[in-house]
């Protein structure tokens, strides 16, 4: 086991290492394709430890980090049936980007640099996915925000797209302030920092110190995963290419927050209030991103802010204590959204990098039917449609939510209801507008045949969308959920109420899906032209990233603008100046009286004495 986990973490970190000394020269086609083999070595090893695994955790150790005065970090792994299904569902998702991103970067001229830092995404995604040592994880939580940081400014000749991964860095470090500060407290109470030992020993801490730590790690999470109130970053992230706007939202960065409390959910379940916050936030959130994707323009804007919105049903799930529910819809939300995620990319280079779905259209559907049929798969997924994987995946969700006995959880069930409403009716707006619709000022269309080879990786992605539910269906269906079955034993059974609340959840689900189609329909319906623009509130998010610019960038910036001014350059560069032109006045000065003139030197000897007969003088009239 200990050689597979090796392999698997070796194989992306060697593709990228590749990549950045020989990508560029062994040129575009041997890129692509040892950008892929790597990533398909990982899946390899993932499938091969998967299908050995038992119920008993695996805990590997492969040697220190690092020591100093009785601490030390190891690079150390926890392997569990939840790391595992973890593992196969990054590696599998991100080797059919791998595949697409061949295609869909055929003329950029820093394919290597791409697939660089793509490698490098999925090694520390896989980091994050498996690590103990919690030290040994932030440098997997932190080499994520790299890699995103740099993919989302990969185009950098272009300044939005840098301010747009400077954003995604900061806000996702303001997060992470939790991360160091609960790291800081675990270290201190232990002298080490096991995930496994942390989780072993949480009932010896406090009821108050556990709800400290959590909280921490909560906040960290929030960042990571773009919830509220750090959600702002995440729409700006589209400015890199679309298959790393794939990546980060469907498998690997924005679901490692809701992984870390899953991973957590051990020490999580001494501290109550903060699963009642997590939910809470989650429920919140998924509602402020449903809402904020009714006003999107822009395809990948929605599929932006639908993220947030499914993320944040996972962090309910997490909130709950279902570790399997919140598994379970992060799987089934990676297969529909990068799906997509992907399809929005062959449609925007369809249309000559036009994003606005109200310049698409009915055209393309007619000359690209697979590309239709792969977005329908897709949208019925997110949508919620009976029967698909999002149907039953978030539907668990909520049925953890009403199962609950505490009133916030209650609160959360009604927010991340109307929130599936909201969802189902902006997902068929952009259906039936970008599919359906007779555009007022259509787009020019491509016939670029590399449009229908893109397609090719996606067919897994569609039928994974439409039937992945099935592998974990209610009780109620009389048949075995094996995803249930599957993590028994390793993580906490789910109680029988969720079950009970599972069959309300499931026929309140159904009528709120084609509730939502139906409204979308009415409003959107192909005889209707739509020429007006959105809400600008609902386009901004609500106001909330105009908040952070005005009440905490601008001050901010005020305050920096002062310091460098106002102080740094009038006060103390002034007075340095200052300083100098004086003592630079005061030795020109003594220079000159030491120039080796007659003339200079009596006049000299003749002031001094002037100076010390009337210094004597003053005295001796004093005295």
């Amino acid at each position: 086991m200990a050689e597979l986990l090796a392999l698997m973490l070796l194989f992306p970190l060697a593709g990228a290492l590749f990549q950045a000394g020989w990508g560029a020269k062994c040129g575009r086609r041997a890129s692509n394709v040892a950008a892929a083999v790597a990533i398909a070595g990982a899946l390899a090893m993932a499938v091969v430890a998967i299908w050995g695994l038992g119920v008993a955790p695996h805990r590997i150790r492969y040697g220190s980090w690092f020591a100093f005065d009785g601490f030390s970090s190891d690079f150390s792994l926890l392997y569990d049936r939840v790391a595992g299904v973890m593992t196969v569902t990054v590696t599998f998702v991100a080797l059919l980007i791998h595949l697409y991103s061949a295609t869909y970067m055929r003329e950029d001229k820093s394919f290597a640099r791409y697939f660089c830092y793509l490698n490098l995404f999925v090694f520390f995604m896989l980091v994050i996915a498996l690590a103990d040592d919690l030290i040994f994880l932030f440098m997997g939580w932190e080499g994520v925000g790299f890699c995103s940081f740099a993919l989302i400014g990969f185009w950098h000749e272009e300044l939005p797209n840098v301010d747009a991964g400077r954003k995604a860095f900061i806000m996702t470090r303001i997060g992470d302030l939790g991360y160091v500060a609960a790291l800081g407290i675990v270290i201190a109470l232990f002298g080490h920092a096991s995930l496994s030992d942390l989780a072993a020993r949480a009932e010896t801490l406090s009821p108050g110190m556990a709800e400290v730590i959590g909280f921490c790690f909560l906040f960290a999470a929030l960042g990571k995963s773009a919830q509220l109130p750090l959600s702002a970053w995440l729409p700006d992230a589209m400015a890199g290419p679309t298959p790393v706007s794939a990546l980060i939202h469907a498998a690997t960065m924005v679901t490692a927050g809701v992984y870390l409390l899953m991973r957590l959910d051990p020490m999580l379940a001494f501290a109550p209030d903060v699963g009642a916050a997590a939910a809470f936030i989650g429920a919140a959130t998924a509602l402020y991103g449903a809402i904020c994707a009714l006003g999107q323009r822009d395809v990948k804007r929605i599929l932006a802010y639908s993220t947030i919105s499914q993320v944040g049903y996972m962090f309910l799930a997490a909130g709950c204590g279902d570790v399997t529910g919140a598994l379970f819809h992060l799987q089934s939300h990676a297969f529909f959204k990068s799906l997509l995620f992907m399809c929005s990319g062959v449609m925007i280079q369809a249309f000559h990098e036009e994003h606005d779905i109200f310049r698409m259209g009915a055209r393309l559907r007619k000359k690209m039917p697979g590309l239709f049929l792969l977005f329908t798969c897709g949208a019925a997924a997110l949508a919620a449609l009976p029967l698909t994987s999002g149907y039953f995946s978030k539907g668990r969700t909520l049925a953890d939510a009403l199962a609950h006995p505490n009133d916030i959880f209650l609160l959360s069930f009604v927010l991340g209801t109307v929130a599936a409403l909201l969802t189902a009716i902006y997902v068929f707006r952009m259906y039936f507008v970008a599919f359906f619709a007779d555009p007022a000022d259509p787009a020019p269309m491509s016939d670029d045949p590399a449009l229908f080879r893109m397609e090719r990786p996606l067919w897994p992605l569609g039928v994974l969308a439409l039937v992945y539910g099935f592998i974990n269906l209610p009780e109620f269906f009389h048949l075995k959920p094996l995803l249930d079955s599957y993590l028994a034993g390793t993580v906490a059974p789910n109680p029988p109420e969720v079950e009970n609340a599972e069959v309300v959840v499931m026929i309140l689900d159904a009528v709120i899906a084609i509730g939502g189609l139906l409204i979308a329909w009415a409003i959107y319906r192909p005889a209707r032209r739509h020429k007006a623009a959105p809400d600008g509130r609902l386009t901004a998010g609500l106001g909330l990233d105009g908040f952070y610019r005005k009440w905490l960038a601008a001050p901010y910036a005020r305050a920096a603008a002062f310091l460098w001014r106002g102080v740094d350059e009038d006060m103390l560069n002034g007075t340095v100046l200052a300083a100098t032109s004086g003592i630079s006045g005061l030795s020109d000065g003594i220079r000159r009286l030491g120039g080796g003139r007659i003339a200079v030197s009596l006049v000299t000897v003749f002031a001094l004495a002037a100076i010390i007969l009337t210094w004597l003088a003053v005295g001796w009239t004093q005295g």
